[in-house]
């Protein structure tokens, strides 16, 4: 009985940790397109597990003096996918920014530091925001950070503000 027990428990632990496996597979939409030409671009993505995350991301703000505001953002949050591309092209960049023009997501805002470039884009329905896109550039590696949740447009705004004081 023992042994199906401790056998039950490492499938569980295994089930919920399979988001934690790194994919060199797209795994945001646009990207997603087998018919788009990517040229040498290499994607290495994965998804979030948050009801692991959460508790160290709080952490780590905490440690650095951060603000509430902030920490409550974090509790906003309900699913997180991250996208790294090496060797991306300005085309590729600009198709992706059309092609979010196209689904209706609004820029909100670009904040430009040391050559990088960081743009915040989000989809709303009504008055909650239920999706951010964050998108930072250097000139041909890129991030890309796909945040699902219910924010509000002050939410957005103090994070923006948080991230241009620093």
């Amino acid at each position: 009985m023992k042994i199906f027990k401790n056998i039950f428990l490492v499938c569980c632990t295994l089930f919920l940790l399979q988001s934690c496996i790194v994919s060199s597979k797209p795994n945001i939409a646009f990207f997603s397109n087998s018919d788009y030409d990517y040229e040498n671009a290499q994607f290495a993505s994965f998804n979030v597990p948050l009801f692991l995350a959460k508790p160290y991301i709080k952490k780590a703000l905490r440690k650095e003096g951060e603000s509430e505001a902030a920490i409550a953002m974090v509790k906003k949050v309900s699913k997180i996918k991250m996208m790294t591309v090496a060797n991306g092209s300005e085309k590729m960049l600009k198709d992706y920014a059309n092609y979010l023009k196209n689904e209706n997501y609004e820029e909100w805002a670009t904040i430009r530091h040391d050559g990088d470039n960081v743009n915040i884009r989000v989809k709303q329905k009504g008055d909650m925001i239920k999706n951010m896109l964050i998108t930072v550039n250097s000139k041909k590696d890129m991030v890309f950070l796909d945040v699902r949740g219910s924010f509000s447009a002050d939410d957005i705004s103090k994070m923006i503000s948080i991230a241009t004081d620093k």
